[in-house]
């Protein structure tokens, strides 16, 4: 609020007294956006929601009927799916405005109700025998079509962590049901892999001008995965000569992110290029200081690591300044 303009009107008989103050006590007791507050607390609330129908059903198991709750979970589901799509905008390539908080909120509701239908259908029934894998693949693909039919963040969230549970039970799907132990190095590389693809889907999405906005959901579940990925692939050939290529490949694939942050004024990416890069590096100076038995490198380790964090934090003021400036 221009309050100057409101003097001035004032001293020129345009505008009463009584509105000169209204516009002084506007000023002195500006509103306060409970925006975000609001949403958050929205959102807890359908989580709260689902979990407490879960507890619910839980202890009123033997009561209630594994049919009946099968079908209060159904009726639930596919009630929040109707409304959602008979409010819905046409689909479009770009970012669509939500229809309303409540359209969010019971699209959210609506697939953690169909996940918990489909993985009670599992567990009660084995409507998919052993195939673990088509009973994680099949919300997957629901996922995927209800966040880009809808245009919905949130579930394309939990499209993305439903693929990469759905990549883990295809590598050995045996492991969750025996003793056989886990491949690591499977599953690490397969996360290497996944990270990666979701990498390059974030690029496709930004080049083909298709959901530019999905761009960020992608990257950052991407860029962790490869990052962890590398980071542990390093740290379990910490003895072999072999480690340090890993550690190359994360400090390229750092740069790459850090011109990728760069090109999209993007702090946070930065943030985490520096700052799995400063992992990386720190490990690699312990992996020295290790080699040496000498009391002298102990202490030139430990001033490395006083030194290092005052360098990584005026870093990251370098960083944020510099995105800023672009």
């Amino acid at each position: 609020m221009n309050n100057d303009l409101y003097e001035k009107l004032f001293e020129e008989g345009c505008i009463r007294k009584e509105t000169l103050d209204r516009s002084r006590e506007k000023r002195l007791n500006p509103l306060f956006s409970l925006h975000w507050e609001l949403k958050t607390l929205l959102y807890l609330g359908v989580m709260l929601l689902s979990a407490g129908l879960g507890i619910l059903i839980y202890k009123n198991i033997d009561t209630i009927g594994h049919q009946v709750i099968l079908a209060a979970i159904a009726a639930i589901s596919l009630g929040c799916f109707y409304y959602c799509y008979r409010h819905k905008l046409p689909f479009s390539r770009e970012k669509l405005k939500s229809p309303g908080a409540l359209f969010d909120y019971l699209l959210l509701l609506a697939c953690l109700s169909m996940l918990s239908f489909l993985g009670y259908l599992q567990f009660q029934y084995g409507v998919f025998g052993n195939n673990y894998g088509m009973a994680t693949f099949i919300p997957m693909v629901i996922l995927f079509y209800v966040a880009y039919e809808f245009d919905h963040l949130a579930v394309l969230s939990m499209a993305i962590t439903n693929l990469g549970i759905w990549v883990g039970i295809s590598v050995n799907p045996m492991t969750l049901v025996s003793s056989v132990e886990i491949d690591d190095r499977n599953l690490s590389l397969t996360g290497l892999m996944l990270g990666l693809f979701l990498v390059g889907i974030a690029f496709l999405s930004e080049r083909f001008h298709f959901k530019k906005h999905f761009h960020f959901t992608y990257l950052h579940f991407g860029i962790h995965l490869v990052f962890i990925t590398l980071l542990y692939q390093y740290f379990s050939r910490f003895e072999q000569a072999a480690s340090i290529i890993w550690a190359i490949l994360l400090f390229a694939f750092a740069w790459y992110i850090y011109t990728e942050a760069l090109r999209h004024k993007s702090f946070y990416f930065s943030l985490l290029s520096a700052l799995y890069s400063y992992i990386a590096l720190s490990a690699i100076v312990i992996r020295f200081a290790l080699n040496g038995h000498d009391e002298g490198v102990f202490y030139l380790t430990c001033l490395y690591f006083i030194g290092s964090a005052i360098a990584f934090i005026r870093l990251l003021v370098y960083l944020n300044k510099k995105i800023k400036a672009l």
